[in-house]
């Protein structure tokens, strides 16, 4: 047995007019179609559901059973689709993202703030993890997106560049020194979504960190991986050095005079935190790309795009 929904509407529509000419009109089919799939239904249940005379149409004995079947099958098939449309609009209204660590604590908070100015109707839930396994879960389809600088480029995902960031060189702040890291009113741009502009601070040149102590994250990290390719020029890639498994315990030990490092630049946030000098270092060639990563084929959710806008926004320069 075969029945449709169509078919269950046009049988409960009939029986309520005694009319197949009104039920077709309100259906906006032919008479004739309503007839055949009139016809479609007696067959698949084997027996009459109406008495047809040239002016009047009546249910059978059988229609008449059929009639409160009918009723029920369509009225429970109609809340649930209404239920399933309610769950549709809310999966649709929430964005589900995976984050890196170091983005997670030093870019995201004013991120989201300044989303929640903008869409308040969202809903954002966040997985805080690795690279890898947040392309995993991007891959999986559990993740509406995730955001990072490294991720692998394989078939079942699209790699979106967000934007171009530097190297920066880090050091304790000598005692007394004062603070130039960043002003409130840097602050403020960021948690109004403006672009964040914080001052690029000295520059210096890979050369003029030959003989510095250096501490950084160990050689299977990405990022550290693009750092040791910029180090190699002066002869300290892969050296034996002091190693820290993410960025926070990284700058935490450099503010608290273990060594000095380098981080990348949109690492600022956790940098002033900690009280750390900032020196730019020269841009790379090519140059360092951070990405948003996405389900290859998968429709993009909404509200998506203006996430990333406000999430790009958040990023000092």
């Amino acid at each position: 047995m075969n029945l449709s929904f169509r078919q269950l509407k046009a049988f409960l529509l009939v029986a309520r007019l005694g009319s197949f000419t009104r039920a077709a009109e309100q259906m906006h089919v032919t008479q004739a179609g309503l007839s055949i799939m009139m016809r479609e239904l007696e067959t698949q249940l084997d027996t009459r559901l109406f008495d047809r005379t040239t002016r009047f149409v009546t249910l059978t004995g059988a229609g008449e059973q059929f009639l409160p079947v009918a009723k029920r099958v369509v009225q429970e098939l109609e809340e649930s689709a209404q239920q399933l449309g309610h769950l549709s609009a809310q999966t649709r209204r929430t964005l589900r993202i995976g984050v890196t660590p170091l983005v997670s604590t030093n870019i995201l908070p004013q991120a989201c703030q300044a989303f929640r100015q903008l869409r308040a109707d969202v809903t954002l839930k966040f997985v805080d993890a690795d690279p890898m396994h947040v392309q995993q879960l991007v891959e999986a389809g559990e993740l509406d997106f995730g955001l990072g600088a490294f991720f692998k480029s394989v078939s079942g995902v699209e790699l979106t560049p967000l934007f171009e960031y530097g190297l920066m060189w880090i050091t304790a702040k000598p005692d007394g020194a004062p603070d130039t890291t960043g002003t409130q009113e840097d602050e403020d741009a960021i948690r109004v979504g403006k672009k964040a502009k914080r001052s690029r601070g000295p520059r210096t040149t890979w050369a003029a960190i030959a003989d510095a102590p250096l501490i950084s994250l160990p050689p299977d990290n990405q990022v550290q991986q693009a750092i040791e390719t910029r180090l190699a020029a002066i002869g300290r890639d892969h050296e034996e050095r002091q190693t820290f498994r993410n960025f926070e315990t990284l700058i935490a030990m450099v503010a608290a005079g273990m060594g000095t490092a380098i981080v990348p630049s949109y690492a600022q946030s956790a940098c002033v935190r900690y009280g750390v000098t900032m020196t730019r270092l020269p841009d790379s060639q090519p140059p360092l790309s951070f990405y948003c990563i996405t389900k290859r084929g998968r429709a993009q959710a909404e509200a998506m795009e203006s996430f990333l806008n406000v999430f790009t926004a958040s990023v000092p320069s």
